[in-house]
């Protein structure tokens, strides 16, 4: 039977569900919420797959989360395993185009998918992001640089704008 192996991840105040399949991260979960939505989410994506909770297979994970809410890092080396329609997969792409300490707009995404006019179906497909932070939606706000939606919240949105050292 193939598995999705999870892990509660804590750091500072907020504990975070993750999950990876065999493949890769494929889920991040939203600051203390509870294990249903971590797995009301992966069941409507991964229908076939046992959630299994496993702390030793997800800390290659945990580990440059760790890291990257310590500042210690700025970028994401670990594979992913995303689920979605080939507009969110490259909304999600483009998003890994922000480099750190950058913000864009939703209409700057919608441009670099080439489709100008998309830009609340950008938003739809950020707001859709399984992997928090390592496909950063967060550096995406207003074209007014207001902070916008975030599955997150927008308390872990300012956060981690500022640990990236942005104005926000």
């Amino acid at each position: 039977m193939n598995k999705i192996f999870w892990k509660l991840f804590i750091h500072n105040e907020w504990k975070l569900y993750i999950a990876a399949t065999e493949k890769g991260l494929c889920y991040i979960g939203s600051p203390n919420k509870p294990f249903e939505e971590m797995e009301t989410w992966l069941t409507k994506r991964f229908p076939k797959l046992a959630l299994v909770g496993n702390d030793e297979v997800v800390e290659v994970y945990t580990n440059q989360i760790q890291a990257y809410l310590d500042g210690e890092r700025s970028e994401f080396t670990i594979p992913v395993d995303l689920k979605g329609t080939a507009f969110q997969l490259a909304v999600w792409d483009a998003l890994t185009k922000i480099p750190y300490g950058e913000k864009k707009s939703y209409s700057d995404i919608a441009n670099m998918i080439q489709n100008p006019k998309a830009v609340r179906a950008v938003g739809a497909a950020i707001g859709a992001n399984p992997v928090l932070m390592t496909i950063p939606c967060h550096r995406v706000v207003a074209k007014n640089g207001a902070l916008t939606g975030f599955r997150g919240g927008l308390e872990m949105k300012e956060k981690l704008l500022a640990l990236e050292s942005m104005d926000v």
